[in-house]
């Protein structure tokens, strides 16, 4: 048997290693006590008031909305019934957070967080709070800049979204269910993830706890840096679930720098229809994987049309980047300022090619920025950028009216309805198209509390569709 001053001897010893490793380990563990300090003042609540003038309209473009359960803005599509009842309206008020970009009152949110809103609070740290101008919204990235009267207010420092390591700690302030200035932690899970109808958007996943007032508030690295926009959260349970995305800053400063500057985002646009690569098609056109964006149809006018593309093409590069998915390219392209070359990379009979293509503006693109509350605009309402047919086409493809529907945005009412570049525009609610002035004046005096039915040609058959436009 050991003798008992041996054994206190070791278990000493054990200790003082445990407790050796216990420290180092902390060590080793970020400390954000001196970010948040430093910070916080910077990060702002924001909270909103829409006016609903008729209970009945309230819930519509919210619930019925076909937005994927797993996939769900935090302010999208459930809201506390408005207080009265059928058509007595009442108001509806979201929460998020957003951060302070310049010294005279610039501020970044979310998109979705200013949405439709009639009045927007801005809660500084200071506890003043400042009625806010919506300058301007980008739902294709959901960057909303904001600005309020004031000055030599405190600033956050902005990083390099390029620079960021999976595996890096990052840290999120904002105000989670109303809780101001709340600070969680974790760290990148991966970058330029694509999401459903987030086109333009690399986004940065993290593990950072994430919840319903967070989104639009900054996420920083240890330096202290903001590099993105906390937005979106994947979730079954409509909580956090240790999946949470985040806008890149450098894509929401740039999206930012537009709004403030022009009032407006463009956006580069190669008029081309593209589909993924399987595994098949890979080996039918010679590749050892698949990879890259198949092109399957081109705009005659359109900038990849008069560069030389052809449908066939597969493109497998964009500046040198590689398109690992069809998804990829509109976002690689997107980013490409309209007027500019890009080089891309195809795949031609078997063959690399290189070809230079001089980028164009997407055709919606001035439509794109959301203006102030109280504005709307008819392409902006559809998300769409028609061609007009000409006589042999309508002969051709069987069709007395109508009017081509050239690119769709993927995050506009006719991509929710189902409506697809190529497709053919015949009626709107039961009213016949005949030119793309008409389709305009049509959505323009179209209902916003139902759905209405449009007819299209598509593949040699028609089919209708229901189309919500919701308030514009």
């Amino acid at each position: 048997m050991m003798p008992l001053t041996r054994q206190f001897s070791l278990w000493a010893l054990m200790l003082a290693v445990l407790l050796s490793w216990q420290s180092a380990f902390a060590r080793d563990l970020p400390d954000f006590t001196e970010l948040v300090e430093q910070a916080a003042p910077g990060v702002v609540n924001i909270s909103t008031t829409r006016v609903i003038p008729d209970r009945s309209q309230a819930f519509e473009g919210f619930g019925g909305q076909e937005i994927p359960e797993i996939f769900r803005h935090f302010f999208g599509d459930r809201f506390p019934a408005p207080p009265g009842g059928p058509g007595q309206g009442g108001e509806r008020q979201s929460l998020g957070s957003g951060f302070v970009i310049s010294e005279d009152g610039y501020i970044l949110t979310n998109a979705h967080v200013v949405e439709g809103a009639d009045e927007i609070l801005v809660r500084l740290n200071d506890r003043r709070e400042l009625e806010a101008e919506l300058v301007g919204a980008d739902s294709q990235t959901d960057v909303a800049l904001l600005r309020v009267d004031a000055s030599d207010l405190p600033t956050l420092n902005m990083g390099d979204s390029d620079d960021l390591r999976v595996g890096e700690w990052v840290a999120a302030i904002g105000s989670p269910f109303g809780f101001d200035h709340s600070v969680t932690a974790g760290i990148v899970s991966a970058i330029n993830r694509t999401l459903p109808r987030d086109t333009y958007v690399p986004f940065i996943q993290t593990d950072v706890a994430i919840n319903p007032g967070n989104s639009g508030g900054p996420l920083f690295n240890l330096d202290g840096e903001v590099v993105g926009i906390n937005a979106q959260i994947f979730t079954r349970s409509g909580g956090f679930m240790g999946v949470s995305f985040a806008i890149p800053i450098n894509v929401a400063m740039d999206v930012a720098t537009q709004l403030r500057d022009d009032g407006r985002v463009r956006r580069g646009w190669l008029g081309v229809m593209i589909q993924p690569v399987s595994r098949d098609l890979a080996e039918s056109f010679g590749m050892d994987s698949p990879s890259g964006a198949l092109i399957a149809d081109l705009d005659p006018e359109g900038p990849g049309a008069q560069a030389g593309l052809r449908a066939g093409d597969i493109v497998l590069e964009v500046d040198g980047e590689e398109v690992e998915r069809s998804r990829n390219l509109p976002r690689l392209i997107g980013r490409v300022s309209p007027g500019d070359e890009a080089e891309l990379t195809i795949m031609r009979d078997g063959e690399r090619q290189d070809l230079s293509v001089t980028i164009g503006d997407w055709p919606d693109s001035e439509q794109s920025a959301q203006a102030p509350a109280g504005e709307s605009d008819a392409q902006a309402r559809l998300g769409i950028a028609v061609a007009e047919l000409e006589q042999a086409e309508r002969q051709r493809l069987g069709v007395d009216s109508g009017v081509l529907v050239r690119d769709v945005d993927p995050r506009g009412a006719a991509a929710e309805a189902g409506i697809m570049p190529g497709d053919v525009i015949v009626s709107l609610d039961h009213h016949a198209v005949e030119n793309g002035r008409q389709l305009r004046e049509l959505i323009e005096s179209a209902p916003t509390d139902r759905a209405i039915p449009v007819r299209l040609y598509r593949e040699g058959r028609s089919l209708f569709v229901a189309l919500r436009l919701g308030r514009g």
